[in-house]
């Protein structure tokens, strides 16, 4: 089992015939992913070889899914047409839209989100890693050879953060790995993520990746304590940020002592998620929670 994507789901990618497009999709192939077309309206009916295999190209996301049976979307489109490239997708009524494309503007994102409610499109991102079941599919630029199938889901805020982790724990594998992105407005959050891996059986134990700023992390410790009964460890990226200063993603913002990684850390502390001071420690703590299931 898995979360979100699996070995059956058909993927199409929105600028697949552009430098990073062309790039990621032979990756995707190469991990196993069902790649079944691309969408580029000024390159419609035309086809490109990546991966050893012909991948027709489409003149709009409604025309991919209709022709191919496509359920995923994979965004790899310049910021200022990735709102647009987003609603064509939830217009169609695409079921995963995975938004890679970084420096999307927090208003157009919000956009989005705003007319993601109550559709049935579920969207990861923007700003992220997308999502990887290992040994079955990618949806992102997550590399599939850093770990194999396993009992451990992994949501987390930081692309190289998720493949650190990976690789820690790469001796015990996951289920799936989903990077959802550090932007201030998100399409997935952890508590989505965490509810899906409560749901699924064959997950085990989660890791959750949070960072300074914001308040993902502690209105996550609060859905865990209500929600969750499978074992839970966390890792706060940002503990030796220097006070009152602004680091990494967009949404690493600090206000007071609201948003810092102590103040996470407690939160998350206090329902029972053990939380490492580093990725390694994280790793490590989760190690002796597999060693006890």
């Amino acid at each position: 089992m898995s979360i979100y994507l699996n070995k059956d789901s058909k993927i199409i990618v929105q600028g697949m015939t552009g430098g990073m497009g062309s790039k990621h999709t032979t990756l995707m192939l190469d991990a196993g992913s069902n790649i079944v077309g691309g969408v580029n309206a000024r390159k419609a009916g035309t086809s490109v070889e990546l991966g050893g295999k012909e991948l027709p190209v489409f003149g709009s996301v409604k025309e991919a899914m209709s022709e191919t049976g496509a359920d995923v979307s994979v965004v790899f489109v310049p910021p200022a047409f990735t709102k647009d490239a987003c609603i064509e997708a939830i217009d169609a009524g695409i079921g995963l839209l995975v938004v890679i494309t970084e420096g999307v503007p927090v208003q157009d994102t919000a956009e989005v989100w705003s007319y993601l409610q109550g559709k049935d499109t579920r969207m990861i991102g923007p700003n992220c890693p997308g999502i990887i079941t290992p040994e079955e599919s990618l949806a992102g630029i997550t590399p599939h050879t850093i770990a194999g199938k396993g009992p451990v889901g992994l949501v987390s805020k930081s692309g190289t953060l998720t493949y650190q982790m990976m690789y820690e724990l790469r001796d015990y594998g996951f289920s799936t790995a989903i990077g959802i992105g550090g932007d201030p407005v998100i399409g997935t959050t952890h508590i989505d993520a965490l509810a899906a891996f409560e749901a699924d059986p064959e997950t085990k134990a989660i890791v959750m990746i949070g960072e300074i700023g914001g308040d993902a992390e502690e209105r996550a410790a609060a859905y865990i304590k209500d929600n969750v009964t499978k074992p839970v460890v966390g890792y706060v990226a940002g503990f030796t940020a220097p006070e009152g200063k602004t680091m990494g993603h967009a949404g690493a913002i600090v206000s007071g002592s609201s948003g810092t990684a102590q103040a996470k850390k407690e939160a998350l502390e206090a329902v029972g998620v053990k939380v490492g001071k580093t990725p390694s420690e994280t790793a490590a703590l989760m190690r002796e929670v597999l060693q006890n299931l």
